[in-house]
């Protein structure tokens, strides 16, 4: 499949969440992903089609799982942790609309939607790549 979208989320399918018993866990990245997928579509808006949503193995986000990772060319990179698939889908779903309007991908924690408010776990700068000139290259 090519690419038809601007940004994408990426999301662990390896995070394990506590089941309430201790021998018990279950891994909500692929629920997440359904989820998201259905909610952007549901949107009223095309934002569902400007974002791809796919899986991955392991993001190192472990301590606090679920994580999500949103990404797009020349853009800062955020990865949330703690995300719930029950809880925080409508905070993803505002969060994708606002990162899709941002000419660089930059915000500030409280501009963002307060449901994922204490959960960014990392604001990764776009990179730019740099010439001996020392001037930065798109």
């Amino acid at each position: 499949m090519g690419d038809r979208s601007n940004h994408k989320i990426t999301i662990c399918v390896s995070c394990r969440h506590k089941n309430g018993r201790e021998d018990a866990q279950c891994r909500p990245g692929l629920a997440l992903i359904a989820r998201l997928r259905n909610a952007l579509a549901l949107a009223g808006d095309a934002i569902g089609e400007d974002f791809e949503i796919s899986g991955t193995v392991c993001m190192a986000g472990c301590d606090r799982p679920c994580t999500v990772a949103f990404f797009g060319s020349h853009k800062a990179t955020y990865l949330f942790g703690d995300i719930d698939p029950d809880e925080n889908i409508e905070d993803l779903v505002a969060f994708a609309r606002q990162y899709a309007s941002l000419a660089d991908g930059w915000c500030s924690s409280t501009t963002r939607p307060p449901g994922l408010s204490g959960k960014t776990l990392a604001r990764v700068p776009a990179a730019l790549l740099v010439t001996e000139a020392g001037a930065p290259v798109q």
